[in-house]
């Protein structure tokens, strides 16, 4: 995904724009000199926020106003229209406020203005614990780490994580990153210097167990750390199949040194054999055919994608990856490495130099089962994230929580849930006693085709086709007994965008 142009677009706001030009809800994109400007007029009041979205760029112009916040049609980065922070993930940074001068029936934008905790910082009902202390560096962690100093709290915040890389945009690993489009300087979430001046002490190690009760963390050093709250964001680690034999090396991709070292690889190859039709083995199949290697994807279903997304969605993946070289080997699995690739189940030989295994995760929950923390295909928690045990919360891949749907607890693997996770436990942490209420949403990058995916579906009864897949203009919706429960779509990012809006008003808790 690249980024917006920043060319400045629209009327000189300087100049001004009439009033009428901005009815209530609507939005209007300017400039001041090389700034590209949002106006919004929200409860009568027209307030001005920078027009590009923090995380990838994204024009929110194209975007939708929601219940005073603006959304980016690229990955549903939420900001508050007031105050431009972030009210919802990917992004992590707010966006830029401006002055607004209405007279005479004109609006002017006047001057940047500086950022604002109005509507996030802690209130009288807050309890502030003693310390908090975060287990996991990931985007559960450090989205509650950058929620909490951003809130003001401002006694002892740690973070513990045995991998020096932790912090970083995992989606650009297995997308631009591999494909050779970004470089590594994208790929932190946080710098160094961003870690000091906030004073968030980060401690690059593992943690040996957790007693609950106490209220210690001992980590495998044996080194003892107190806390008050306690938020465990420990993440998913790669599934590995047992492929006997001698022959190419096999990597998985969760971490950045695991991204590094398959680009090594690659650069030294012709041929790569992917394990899995996974949302992740078809990324590194289309970043991969980027750096022009030939790909051959085996996998056990008859369609890529089939069981989370349907055969219309397969089926369009497949011709996607087909169309540019991949090959697929599907109801098949790997039975043995040779020195040369891989024969398969039915006897058919792959050559590759290298393979890479996408076929699934674990969620990391050994901590919390040995605290003694309720467990069950993840961390059970409740509406606010909180564990079974007072003062300990669960965020992210490991945190099976109650939807605000459909009532059903629910464990999702999805980057920007476990980012928007991540800061309502952080805010909870803090005593502010917040409901999760987020619609589920995640996006997937094949060559030029992203398909946006909108609610959560682990079965539907039926499915609803618009428009054309050849066109890359579709959407696709699923029907549970509650209507439709999730939505797919290609090329319509509003239409992604007025489907969260009415999840989001579906919750039952809020």
């Amino acid at each position: 995904m690249t980024s917006s142009s920043n060319q400045p677009q629209g009327p000189d706001l300087r100049g001004g724009i009439p009033a009428t030009q901005l009815p209530e809800g609507g939005l209007v994109l300017g400039h001041v000199e090389e700034n590209s400007v949002l106006l919004v007029r929200l409860r009568g009041e027209v307030h001005g926020l920078g027009a590009t979205c923090t995380h990838w760029g994204g024009p929110l112009a194209d975007g939708l106003v929601v219940d005073g916040t603006v959304r980016c049609p690229w990955h549903h980065a939420c900001f508050s229209v007031e105050t431009g922070n972030v009210l919802g993930g990917p992004a992590i940074d707010p966006v830029d406020r401006w002055g607004v001068e209405e007279f005479d029936g004109v609006v002017r934008a006047t001057q940047r203005l500086e950022p604002t905790r109005s509507g996030r910082t802690l209130g009288p009902g807050a309890e502030m614990p003693e310390s908090v202390v975060i287990v996991g560096a990931g985007a559960a962690g450090t989205v509650a780490a950058a929620e909490l100093r951003a809130l003001g709290f401002d006694r002892e915040l740690i973070v513990i994580d045995p991998d020096p890389d932790a912090s970083v945009d995992r989606p650009n690993l297995s997308k631009d990153y591999l494909a050779g489009k970004a470089s590594e300087e994208w790929i932190p979430l946080r710098s160094s210097d961003w870690w000091k001046e906030r004073e968030i002490r980060r401690h690059r190690a593992a943690v040996d167990r957790i007693h609950a009760k106490s209220r210690e963390i001992i980590l495998e050093d044996g080194s003892v750390l107190r806390y008050g709250a306690l938020i465990l964001a420990t993440g998913s680690e790669p599934l590995r199949l047992e492929v006997p034999g001698e022959g190419p090396a096999i990597f998985t991709l969760r971490t950045l040194a695991d991204a590094r070292d398959i680009i090594e690889a690659a650069e030294q190859a012709k041929r790569v054999a992917v394990l899995g039709a996974s949302f992740m083995g078809l990324e590194v199949a289309a970043s991969l055919r980027q750096r022009d290697i030939d790909v051959s994807i085996v996998a056990p279903e008859a369609r890529p994608l089939e069981r989370v997304m349907g055969p219309e969605v397969g089926a369009f993946v497949r011709k996607t990856h087909e169309a540019q070289g991949v090959k697929f080997y599907l109801e098949r699995t790997a039975r043995r490495r040779t020195s040369e690739g891989l024969e398969l189940s039915d006897g058919t030989f792959v050559s590759a130099d290298f393979i890479v295994m996408a076929v699934g995760v674990r969620p990391r929950v050994d901590l919390a089962t040995a605290a003694g923390l309720a467990v069950n295909d993840g961390v059970l928690v409740d509406e606010r994230l909180e564990t079974s045990t007072p003062g300990v919360f669960a965020a992210g891949d490991i945190a099976r929580y109650p939807d605000a749907r459909s009532g059903q607890t629910v464990r999702i693997e999805h980057w920007v849930l476990a980012q928007r996770h991540g800061r309502t436990a952080a805010r909870n942490a803090v005593g502010l006693n917040e409901p999760f209420t987020d619609v589920p949403f995640f996006w997937s990058q094949h060559y030029d085709v992203a398909i946006s995916f909108v609610g959560h579906a682990p079965k539907w009864d039926a499915t609803e086709i618009d428009g054309s897949f050849a066109d890359l203009d579709v959407s696709v919706r699923y029907l549970g007994a509650d209507g439709v429960i999730a939505m797919a779509t290609v090329g319509r990012d509003r239409a992604s965008l007025s489907f969260e809006a009415e999840l989001e008003a579906r919750a039952t808790h809020k």
